[in-house]
């Protein structure tokens, strides 16, 4: 039996199958080969008796696609929702979530929320300045008024996207904006902090309506999303306008440049077609790809597999520390049989 999990809490995972929903346990072999699954995985099941709607999950399918955090796969899009303010817009935040969906090859779409709230003129003034000449889709919503309602929900037709973005920004009021039936829950701002509380605690794939076949991947908020995965030198493929202004005017000085101080760097020569924003998330994230580049550096990194294949099939490996006192134990047997 074939099904997608659409939620998981805790060491269970449901999955949505042409039976109903199933409640599942990950078989022991795949948690020896420490095998992880996402939210939005196909999987296939094996039901523990006829009667029941508990399985156990034998296989994961492969993937379209997948997001490491939160753990997400097979989607078709993501919608970086953003307030205008309550609270303030982070612009490093948002390139964080633009540069991770570069990076995974996702079509990223930017939603700004709130827009009825007075006095944020500059700020989509700002917003249009720096995202309109990347190519980047953007829409202005105001759950509270209903405004962009109708556009935003044309957006999830016939596909399943990933909601992120900071707690506090909207993005479960979005959610009852359009389907209010559903009633996820929300919290406001708090007057403390200026900053969102957590409501959604899990993802979760929420199935709009079945006219539209639309489903949303709610998330829970997270902002320490860091680039402590790859190499400096990559960094920059990340960023559109730098790839922009290299097709044009060629590579750098130097095939190292990380574009900071170095003399013949293109990217500088050129740096007024690059927002400012932009530029200083690029050495924000810059300086966190070194911070693991040293790292890997001066440390080792190597890891075992755990699965091996045995005639076509693949099996769980036994650990050396278990397989050196199995064969102690042989011997010693041997040792009392002479």
């Amino acid at each position: 039996m074939k099904g997608q999990i659409f939620k998981i809490h805790s060491d269970f995972y449901y999955a949505n199958t042409e039976n109903g929903i199933f409640e599942c346990k990950l078989r022991e072999v795949l948690k020896k080969q420490k095998v992880s699954v996402f939210v939005g995985d196909f999987v296939e099941l094996e039901q523990t008796n006829n009667d029941s709607k508990q399985a156990f999950i034998s296989k994961i399918c492969p993937r379209d696609n997948y997001i490491p955090r939160p753990k997400v796969a097979n989607v078709n899009q993501v919608i970086i929702v953003s307030a205008l303010k309550e609270p303030d817009l982070d612009f490093e935040q948002l390139n964080r979530y633009l540069c991770f969906c570069e990076y995974y090859n996702l079509s990223p779409v930017l939603c700004f929320n709130k827009d009825d709230l007075q006095g944020e003129e500059e700020i989509i003034a700002e917003v249009k300045a720096t995202y309109t000449p990347l190519g980047y889709k953007i829409l202005f919503t105001s759950a509270l008024e209903k405004r962009g309602i109708k556009e935003f929900k044309k957006l999830l037709d016939n596909k399943v996207t990933v909601l992120c973005g900071q707690s506090g920004v909207g993005k479960s009021s979005l959610i009852n904006a359009i389907n209010p039936s559903l009633n996820i829950k929300t919290k406001s701002v708090s007057e403390k902090t200026e900053r969102g509380t957590h409501t959604t605690r899990h993802c979760e794939i929420i199935k709009i309506d079945d006219a539209s076949n639309a489903s949303i991947v709610d998330t829970p908020g997270f902002s320490h999303l860091k680039f402590d995965f790859l190499m400096p030198s990559e960094v920059s493929g990340l960023f559109k306008e730098f790839v922009q202004i290299k097709e044009h005017f060629g590579e750098c000085k130097f095939s190292d440049c990380l574009h900071e101080n170095e003399t013949g760097c293109v990217i500088k020569d050129h740096s007024q077609d690059i927002a400012q924003s932009r530029y200083q998330s690029y050495l924000q994230f810059v300086k966190e790809a070194k911070e693991y580049k040293k790292q890997i550096t001066y440390s080792g990194k190597k890891t075992e597999s755990g699965s091996k294949f045995i005639n076509n099939r693949e099996v769980a490996k036994i650990s050396s520390k278990k397989r050196v006192l199995s064969r102690r134990k042989n011997n010693q047997n041997i040792d009392k049989e002479l």
